[in-house]
């Protein structure tokens, strides 16, 4: 996909022409920009139309990066009791205080704006690219395909953060469009599993070359299983179907018994997430960045602004590599005065803590002050010292991809949905051995309930994701958010940062932007704000 990292705009940025007072020329085709008429009439330009579906995957309101300082799909992980944000970038921690409103700008307001830009793009490309010359006809059929995934995306981040929202598959017209009411978030699930579907009908199972990191029948079906995933959670299973369980079992194992694609575990669990092994066979589906063309400012974030500083409470949940109990357990072997060693081997590759090495150096607390801690996951930096040519690198000049789906998440989806379905059969334990084997932690005990189970594959998903910015839709899909947001946040060495607060009767959903209700007042606003 290094061909759709260099082609951004295919729109001229010049100004109108002056037109003097011959009305006539009123009446002219500008020819110093595209227009809606004359953009779809070459290949190339619709290879950019297509681009352009993609590229809103980097606005500030989806996985972040094009915007000055920002990285969304790092601080996503700071809603959750994993990390924070204590500039307050895009109102995160607004919203991970529970301080937000229908008019807190910010997060709320752009990511309900760019997935309806996506939207907008795709339902343009679906409608335009059959009319344009000289195309091929099982080319065209490809890249609508991608566009089906991307709506289909694009539709899946409405649903999750706010609920129903208006389903709207035409192109842009604010004449037919503007005063549209709220679809039902079923309806929109509906229409997000039918692009899906129709996206891996259509895409081949993996791409070559320049072409690689564009979406693949993999990437819509890896998809599709986070959709089922989250349908057949507490928070939308109300009525506990074990039918939705085992659907979405079946959707991830379909993935897992893919052919051809080369899915697996990437070797490295800290190498799965560097430059120079991005588009690894553990990655089904990320965000491409490329530098001049486009970057992201995720090192910049990481190693000098740290608003993605992880909390002591992620740093408690890591096990004991030689027991495989939790700390709190007096049989696991955890020393309070070197509360770093003998641990999982994920800690040390997600963050780094005092006394940790850190760019060829020993740290100490006042390196990532705001709490202790400074996250590791799509940075380049780790314990040696960088490159001089990669020591300083600034707002948009990483290239790291950001990972949206990957193998080891598809693991966790079937284990977490067979043990719903069918208890914590032999498949379950094979699923989560895996992730465990590869960073060398002790298998999952024998001889465990459902409910047991189901805790040992929170904590996985936890720790295995962690700094991923899946966090906070696991806790509000399990309906465990009141529980575990309701509390203190604290630094490496416990001592107090704020206290959160998660309404039971209101967070689960994020409130429609009141500068859209403002523009159409037809959309109706979630229960309690």
């Amino acid at each position: 996909m290094k061909n759709i990292k260099k082609i951004y705009v295919l729109l001229a940025c010049a100004g109108y022409l002056a037109t003097g007072c011959n009305k006539s020329l009123l009446d002219t085709v500008p020819h110093d920009r595209y227009t809606e008429e004359t953009f779809w009439r070459t290949p190339e330009a619709a290879n950019a139309g297509l681009v352009g579906c993609y590229s809103v995957l980097r606005n500030n309101g989806i996985y972040g990066g094009k915007g000055s300082n920002n990285a969304t799909a790092l601080w996503d992980e700071t809603l959750s009791p994993n990390a924070y944000n204590q500039t307050d970038g895009l109102s995160f921690n607004t919203v991970a205080s529970g301080a937000h409103n229908a008019s807190t700008a910010g997060i709320i307001t752009t990511r309900y704006k760019d997935a309806y830009m996506g939207i907008g793009r795709c339902n343009t490309f679906l409608e335009k690219v059959d009319g344009v010359p000289g195309m091929d006809a099982s080319l065209v059929r490809r890249m609508k395909g991608e566009a089906m995934f991307l709506r289909g995306l694009y539709y899946f981040t409405l649903a999750t953060y706010y609920g129903g929202v208006p389903v709207i598959l035409a192109s842009p017209n604010s004449a037919t469009q503007a005063d549209l009411p709220r679809n039902s978030r079923e309806e929109v699930i509906k229409q997000v599993l039918t692009d899906l579907d129709s996206a891996a009908n259509i895409l081949p199972v993996k791409f070559t070359g320049a072409d690689v990191g564009r979406a693949t029948k993999g990437a819509a079906m890896a998809l599709k299983a986070r959709v089922l995933l989250y349908e057949a959670s507490d928070l939308f299973n109300t009525a506990k179907d074990p039918a939705k369980w085992a659907a979405a079992a079946a959707a991830a194992k379909a993935v897992m018994d893919l052919g051809g694609t080369g899915y697996g575990l990437f070797g490295d669990y800290r190498g799965l997430f560097l430059q120079q092994n991005e588009n690894n066979k553990e990655v089904i589906f990320d965000v491409q960045y490329k530098f001049p063309n486009q970057g992201s400012s995720f090192d910049l974030i990481c190693t000098q602004y740290n608003t993605n500083a992880p909390l002591l409470d992620l740093a408690k949940t890591y096990y004991m590599k030689e027991t495989g109990l939790p700390i709190s357990n007096p049989a696991s072997g955890y020393d309070p005065a070197k509360p770093y060693e003998g641990r999982d081997p994920r800690l040390n590759a997600t963050f780094t803590y005092p006394g940790d090495m850190y760019r060829g150096a020993v740290i100490d607390a006042k390196r990532f002050a705001i709490t202790g801690y400074g996250m590791k996951k799509f940075s380049l930096y780790d314990k040696e010292a960088p490159p001089k040519d990669k020591s300083d690198l600034k707002d948009g000049q990483s290239e790291i991809n950001f990972i949206v789906l990957r193998y080891a998440d598809i693991l966790l989806m079937y284990a977490e949905a067979q043990n719903e379905a069918a208890g914590p059969d032999a498949t379950v334990y094979a699923a989560l051995d895996m992730i465990r084997d590869r960073v060398g932690m002790p298998h999952i005990p024998a001889g465990l309930s459902k409910e047991a189970m189901r805790e040992e594959i929170r904590h996985e998903r936890r720790v295995e994701l962690a700094g991923e910015g899946l966090y906070y839709n696991d806790i509000r899909r399990w309906k465990i958010a009141e529980t575990v947001m309701n509390a203190d946040i604290q630094k490496y060495d416990g001592s107090f940062i704020e206290k959160r607060v998660f309404k039971a009767n209101r967070d689960y959903l994020w409130p429609i932007p009141q500068t859209e209700k403002d523009l159409n007042p037809n959309l109706q606003q979630n229960p309690n704000y």
